[in-house]
């Protein structure tokens, strides 16, 4: 099963336990297969409808927290809380609803901060031109924050992607010292990681049996696009790919498809 983590892929081949879906003990790949398939469904119902995006980020949060909870049972306690930017200054890659969640909470709100001070749109379309081609150890070194972050704390922090919310420390000092760049070994909760890998990548894998784009996009740069192209869900929902300058190089789409064919049957 391929996992994506930040960019590059690593390969898991279990869950501890298995994970519990409808009563049934289950492992990776039918969780995978199960979890795919609830996406298609969704996507089938509601393709052309404005809530799609929604429903589908909906959709994988609430399966990332409900399997990460169950996969994470007896584990030390997280020091990730939510009121830590650490690790915002990381890259951040996601898929396209993640994209276009985010995209339509910024353009909601943008007036709304905007009398706080805070441009939103301003910040997005900075941090695009500043980290937007970065590579991950390129984005490490720059320690430019992401364009949420506000005093420490993520302003979209409910609608934050599935690679933000598995990236869960055990230790606050040393996962802080990791993202400055220093040479440390952060421990990071495993089960964060896989559950939040399988999900994401059974989204794309419904993604691409639908015919929509189904790549990773560097947040920024897909966050500008997004924000900047007035058609862009539109163009999305029709089976273009109007976020491809944001796709990251160091991602297989070629290799993940070839998988997902595998483990689909």
């Amino acid at each position: 099963m391929l996992i994506e983590r930040r960019a590059g892929p690593i390969t898991f081949d279990w869950l501890k336990g298995g994970t519990r879906l409808m009563s049934e003990e289950i492992g990776p790949a039918s969780f995978f297969q199960s979890t795919s398939r609830a996406f298609g469904e969704t996507i089938s119902a509601r393709r052309t409808r404005p809530e799609l995006v929604a429903l589908l980020c909906a959709q994988a949060f609430d399966s990332f927290t409900k399997n990460v909870a169950i996969q994470a049972e007896g584990d030390p306690a997280l020091a990730c809380h939510g009121e830590c930017a650490g690790c915002c200054r990381l890259r951040v890659v996601a898929t396209a609803p993640e994209v276009f969640l985010l995209a339509r909470f910024i353009s909601v709100n943008a007036a709304a901060f905007a009398e706080r001070g805070i441009m939103l749109l301003q910040r997005v379309a900075d941090a695009d031109r500043a980290l937007g081609a970065l590579s991950e150890e390129q984005r490490m070194a720059a320690q430019g924050a992401c364009p949420l972050i506000e005093r420490e704390l993520c302003l979209a922090y409910k609608m934050r992607p599935l690679a933000c919310r598995g990236h869960a420390a055990f230790d606050k000092a040393s996962c802080l010292a990791a993202a400055r760049g220093e040479a440390v070994e952060a421990p990071i909760s495993t089960p964060h990681l896989v559950v939040r890998s399988l999900v994401q990548n059974a989204l794309m894998a419904s993604l691409r049996r639908a015919g929509l784009a189904w790549g990773l996009y560097e947040i920024n740069r897909a966050l500008n696009v997004a924000l900047s192209a007035p058609n862009a869900l539109e163009q999305w929902i029709s089976g273009e790919d109007p976020l491809a300058s944001a796709r990251i190089p160091d991602f297989d789409m070629a290799e993940a498809g070839a998988i997902f064919d595998a483990v689909e049957g």
